[in-house]
Formats: structure tokens, C-alpha cells, sequence
């Protein structure tokens, strides 16, 4: 166990976790721009794209490259510079850096290294989306970007399909209709709204049944990044208990027939039934 106290003072270095806009220069706090300046360094996403919003704000603190591509040989750099004092800011391309950013890698290893790491609020499209849809905000599933595989596509949606909280995706806008597709095959009939260009001059929000939300998308020449919201389910789904019929040896015997090694199957039986596994054990190989 560790506990981070994070404004001690210590000889080591700190990463400044700072959100920035997501379309909106205006958004981004006084605390941010006052970490950007005064931190050693700044790891970025694309220093491009960072290097603009730098320089609309006067900061000249040096820039670092940070991104999805980066190895563990530059990890493992920035944590021994944060060991020997170095603090860093990191931020993404826009938004709260970790959020379906390549920044978790980075802070799960600053974390595991008992570095301090300091999260500032800000910007994040996730949640303007979910506030801006309309519908329930008290629970949510946050997904992100959907895989692009299609049997991993269905793989998600069946993890999506159980949920009765508000669910959120991101999305670009040259895939939005074909998931906007998916979500109406795999979740059926639900509300749905669609924000995009979050922020920004032109930010709209689509919101309806998502057969009406599908030939929205269809009709227009979407452009902006995407927020997609999902109604939950009405109702959570009930158990599959395919297994009842069986008595509990032909159970493990079902399980060690599709190639499980006999304690792997008493152990899956053991869940299924929610048991204890020595009475599997017991009833499989000392009662039958």
C-alpha cells in the first residue's frame, strides 16, 4: 500500500495529469495554464497539435513527445527523470489525458514507481455529451471507441446490451453511421443522442429514437469527432441457466468434454452455481 500525498514536498518529481479544450480555447482553467508554465516539461500527444495551443497562450515550457507508439525505453526515460525531480505536465490532443488516451499507460507506471500523480479537472467530451443528451446521468457505462474487428464488435455490444445505465461511446464522424447501424441490429429500439463538435461554433446535438438518429446520419456530411449516448436497458437481463437440467457431475462433465482439465471444470461449475468448490469437489468426485 500507498498513499500519495500529493502537495508534500519531496525531491522527486511530480506528473501534473492537465486536461485541455476540446474545441473551445476558452475553457481551459487558470490552475492548467499555471501547471503548463511552470512545469519542466510538457508530454504530448502530437507536439504539433499542443504547440498551437502553447502559443496562443505564451507558454515556451519545452515539449515532449508522449503518444500511443511510444516504447517502454521512453517510459521508462520520463519515470527516472521524475525520480531525479523532473516534474512533467502531461496532456492529450484535447480533453482529460487517460480517458481513451495512451496517458494510462504512463500514469498506471508513475503510480506502480510511487510517483505522484496529480489530476486536474477540466475538459471532457464524455461527460458534456452525457449531460447535454437528455437522458439519465445518475448511472453510466463509459465505453469509448469501439473495437474494429466485427467479431469484436459483437463481442462489445453483448457487454453493452447488459447494461441499465446510460451508456456513452466516442466515435469519428466517418464511422458514425455504420455504429449508429450496429447500435439499432445489436440494442434495438433506444433514445439515443449524438453530440458532436463538442464546444466548439458548431456544436449539435442529434437526439431521438435511433432509427431516427440512423437516417439523420445518413443525410448529412458529418464532420467533428462524435459523442454517442445510449438509452440503457428498461430491464437487467436475466441469467442463462443453461445448466439446470444438469445434475452437478454432468455439469463438470460438460465443461471437461469442451477441454477444461477437471479442476478448471469444478471451478467453472463452482461459478455458474455459485458454490464453494470443495463441494463440487466433494459431490463430483467422493458423493457421485
Amino acid at each position: 500500500m500507498w498513499t500519495q500525498k500529493s502537495y508534500e514536498e519531496t525531491a522527486k518529481g511530480k506528473l501534473y495529469i492537465v486536461p485541455t479544450p476540446i474545441g473551445n480555447l476558452q475553457d481551459i482553467t487558470l490552475r492548467a495554464l499555471d501547471t503548463l508554465k511552470t512545469a519542466d516539461k510538457i508530454l504530448a500527444e502530437d507536439t504539433r497539435n499542443t504547440k498551437k495551443l502553447l502559443n496562443h497562450f505564451d507558454i515556451t515550457t519545452p515539449l515532449v513527445s508522449y503518444h500511443e507508439h511510444s516504447d517502454q525505453k521512453k517510459i521508462d526515460h520520463i519515470l527516472t527523470e521524475l525520480n531525479q525531480g523532473i516534474t512533467f505536465a502531461l496532456v492529450s490532443d484535447a480533453g482529460m489525458p487517460g480517458i481513451s488516451d495512451p496517458g494510462e499507460v504512463l500514469i498506471k507506471q508513475a503510480i506502480k514507481h510511487q510517483l505522484d500523480c496529480i489530476v486536474l479537472p477540466g475538459a471532457n467530451a464524455a461527460l458534456c455529451a452525457l449531460v447535454g443528451s437528455g437522458l439519465p446521468t445518475s448511472h453510466f457505462f463509459f465505453y469509448g471507441f469501439l473495437p474494429r474487428k466485427n467479431k469484436d464488435i459483437k463481442t462489445a455490444f453483448e457487454e453493452i446490451n447488459k447494461q441499465t445505465a446510460t451508456i456513452i461511446l466516442y466515435e469519428s464522424p466517418y464511422r458514425l453511421s455504420e455504429t449508429l447501424k450496429a447500435i439499432q441490429a445489436f440494442l434495438g429500439d433506444r433514445q439515443v443522442a449524438v453530440g458532436r463538435e463538442l464546444t466548439k461554433r458548431f456544436e449539435e446535438f442529434s437526439r431521438g429514437p435511433i432509427k431516427d438518429v440512423v437516417e439523420w446520419s445518413l443525410s448529412k456530411e458529418i464532420k467533428g469527432e462524435c459523442c454517442i449516448v445510449i438509452e440503457g436497458r428498461k430491464e437487467e437481463l436475466a441469467e442463462d441457466n443453461w445448466w439446470e437440467e444438469l445434475s452437478i457431475p454432468d455439469h463438470v462433465d460438460h465443461y471437461m468434454n469442451e477441454g477444461l482439465k477437471n479442476k478448471e471444470a469444478i471451478k467453472k461449475v463452482a461459478v455458474d452455481r455459485k458454490q464453494p468448490k470443495r463441494d463440487i469437489y466433494q459431490i463430483y468426485h467422493v458423493d457421485a
